[in-house]
């Protein structure tokens, strides 16, 4: 039997950091990941040890008067009764052989993975996605999360060929809303009951970490909601201050682990900042999201698999996989959307793989076919995001074309549709599912 990993539970970030820095401080090796449900939510973070540190870590917290809210150990999911004697009959002995280890809560090999990504056996997929079901289910439960993001600016100073609104493309009407526009819809986010905003941009250069620190000041003042930001690279130190004045998330995606592909669609960014830039907003204590797009050019499944491993061993909390469609006036215009079924049968791996994270039903799914989003949230997703960008500005805001504007209507349709929970929020809607 392997030594056991126990996890430390703070009783906020703030302290959280502090046991962190406490114990690297002190050489002893942690590690941030997503806390599991008996903590009282996935959404947190909390520091891992292995069983040889846990005493002395203990000890060292106590000297140090640092406090922390519990230690417990870091369990298997184990998972019973996937295999019965009627499925060896329609499926392969590779997929039984994977099967047990996930009933086991033991950790997929990339070949597992990829198997899992590629099978075409019709009862292999319907187990995939009844698996990763249940694996939501226990450990964010049936409560369909609800954010409402706002697009407040569409320029951008970066070249991405899949972004509609990269820098190169003049074919798009740009805007900047001001901040009394973005209050505006913040306080009606607030008062639909709604707990988290999402503020997204291009990497705009007159948005600057002074500006956005002030409009966060403002929206904890007013509203107390949780902010994330999807506002691109910034320096350590920016991401320190956006932190230490009341951003709590950040989205901030890596697209694809695969770096020649990464190259060809970010022709002016460096894939080891993009990475340096995941890990300082691990290290700051940020419920961190990040995310891939499904049918970029050249992408083969492997590059998924290891997408998947990414997320997994860099311990993103937030994990949102879209396919890819193109925008007019880039250069991959011409091209083909992402796979629907790919999209969704991601989802699921990712589920099964990663387990204590949040999974949007993206934006981009629901572009493509109203009910995908229903598909992905029976497949492991819990999260839907709301477009919240006033009209006037919301088609200019084409990442991609054809967007879906998924509002409050198209959110209520595919909770409905799967069955599950409206969160006790939104208690003006609570008859409608």
């Amino acid at each position: 039997m392997g030594e056991k990993d126990f996890l430390i539970v703070a009783h906020n970030t703030a302290g959280m950091l502090l046991i962190n820095k406490t114990l690297q401080n002190a050489n002893i090796k942690t590690d941030l990941v997503p806390a599991p449900p008996e903590t009282g939510t996935v959404c947190a973070i909390v520091v891992k040890v292995s069983e040889q540190d846990l005493e002395t870590s203990k000890a060292l917290l106590e000297k140090e008067n640092v406090s922390f809210k519990d230690i417990i150990e870091d369990r298997k999911l184990k998972l019973q009764g996937l295999i019965d004697k009627k499925l060896g009959l329609s499926v392969s002995k590779e997929f039984l052989d994977i099967l047990k280890k996930i009933e086991n809560g033991d950790d997929l090999e990339k070949d597992e993975i990829v198997y899992l990504l590629k099978t075409d056996k019709p009862k292999e997929i319907e187990v995939i996605f009844a698996t990763a079901d249940r694996i939501r289910k226990g450990m964010v439960g049936d409560v369909v999360e609800i954010r409402g993001a706002i697009e407040f600016s569409n320029y951008c100073c970066k070249s991405c060929t899949y972004c509609g609104i990269n820098s190169q493309n003049g074919s798009v009407a740009r805007y900047r809303m001001s901040e009394e526009e973005i209050l505006r819809v913040v306080d009606s986010l607030h008062e639909e009951g709604i707990k988290t905003v999402i503020l997204q941009s291009g990497e705009d250069s007159l948005w600057s970490t002074e500006r956005i620190i002030k409009l966060i000041r403002v929206i904890k003042q007013r509203t107390g909601m949780r902010i994330t930001l999807s506002v691109g690279e910034r320096t350590k130190a920016e991401y320190e201050e956006l932190k230490a004045n009341g951003a709590d998330n950040f989205l901030l995606k890596i697209e694809t682990t695969n770096r020649k592909i990464f190259k060809e669609v970010h022709p002016d960014d460096d894939y080891d900042r993009r990475i340096q830039c995941s890990k300082w907003l691990k290290e700051l204590g940020y419920i961190n999201g990040s995310g891939n797009i499904i049918g970029l050019p050249g992408q083969q499944i492997e590059d998924i698999a290891n997408d998947i491993i990414f997320f997994k061993e860099m311990g993103i909390n937030m994990i949102g996989i879209g396919p890819f469609i193109p925008a007019n006036g880039t250069p991959l215009e011409h091209l083909p959307h992402g796979n629907i079924a790919l999209t969704v049968r991601t989802v699921a791996v990712t589920r099964i793989v990663c387990k204590k994270v949040y999974i949007p039903s993206t934006t981009a799914l629901a572009s493509l076919d109203k009910d995908a989003q229903v598909w992905a949230l029976n497949a492991g997703a819990n999260t839907i995001m709301l477009i919240n960008t006033p009209e006037i500005y919301r088609g200019s805001y084409r990442i991609y074309d054809n967007k879906n504007m998924v509002d409050m209507e198209a959110a209520l349709y595919a909770v409905k549709k799967t069955g599950r929970k409206l969160p006790a929020y939104l208690k003006r809607y609570q008859n409608d599912t």
